[in-house]
């Protein structure tokens, strides 16, 4: 059974589980699962609980493509209040820190936090790994091409899949001779990959399946949805949860969505066909 052990807690993931987006952020590219205050976020941290996430991911730096990296200082200012927050009214939940800089890592884990989800793999902040594997927590770690600030200038591969493939496993072997414990890997569609490649890369994410890690989807209406349906962002729900289908099918354990409900019922139906 798979399995996420933080501070002697265990979450199960033999069935996928959905983790929910909340932002403290001024600027992420949707509005649903942002505020600018804790007491607003507490609010929608509540509501995901009670429609079923297992997760909550934290996030203070707005990681949408163009945007430039912020301090840890600045992170810390905007997440230290809200992981505080929500610790204190579900002591229960599962939090997760959504930080590329490690030292914003040490302090969410210190204030409550349970995973670190980093969407540079440690690239950005040379520390981190070493820092996760130091506070003996789950990692995250993603695919991407470039930074946050450059990767959608360019973007090219060979073989997107086999790419992904070959960098997340010489992150994963890198994590393990750290020490780090339970790893969760992240294809990381829309950072540095055109729709083409997303598309071709959720179309043969089950490959990923050898690293035997747990994989993580980030889907949820990204550009990959909204630019073949010419959309925006407020109207790709429904094509987030046809694409979350798709990667149940494909073996993720995880979908990180704006939306609970509705991903909790993609996993509720999908469930029927096995």
């Amino acid at each position: 059974m798979n399995t996420l052990n933080s501070k002697n807690r265990i979450l199960a993931l033999d069935t996928p589980v959905v983790m929910g987006i909340l932002n403290a952020t001024p600027d992420s590219f949707y509005n649903k699962g942002r505020s600018s205050d804790a007491d607003g976020l507490l609010h929608i941290a509540e509501k995901m609980l009670e429609q079923g996430a297992a997760i909550l991911d934290i996030g203070g730096a707005s990681t949408r493509p163009g945007q430039q990296l912020i301090s840890p200082e600045e992170e810390l200012r905007r997440i230290i209040p809200v992981i505080a927050a929500i610790r204190n009214r579900f002591p229960n939940a599962w939090l997760s820190i959504d930080t590329y800089n490690a030292i914003t890592a040490r302090e969410a884990i210190a204030t409550g936090a349970d995973i670190v989800n980093d969407i540079s793999a440690g690239d950005i902040d040379k520390d981190m790994i070493a820092a996760v594997a130091a506070m003996d927590v789950p990692y995250i770690l993603m695919h991407m091409q470039g930074t946050p600030e450059t990767m959608q200038a360019a973007p090219s591969y060979h073989n997107v899949t086999a790419e992904v493939k070959r960098y997340l496993t010489c992150k994963v072997k890198k994590c393990r001779e750290a020490g780090i414990k339970d790893i969760i890997i992240d294809p990381g569609f829309g950072f540095g990959k055109t729709v083409a490649h997303n598309y071709e890369l959720l179309g043969h994410m089950s490959l990923l399946a050898s690293l035997k890690c747990p994989i993580l989807a980030g889907l949820s209406r990204k550009s990959m949805i909204c630019r073949p349906l010419h959309v925006s962002p407020e109207h790709a729900l429904n094509g987030t949860t046809a694409l979350n289908m798709v990667a149940l099918q494909q073996g993720a354990s995880i979908l990180r969505v704006h939306d609970v409900k509705e991903a909790m019922e993609v996993i509720k139906l999908h469930s029927y066909l096995h």
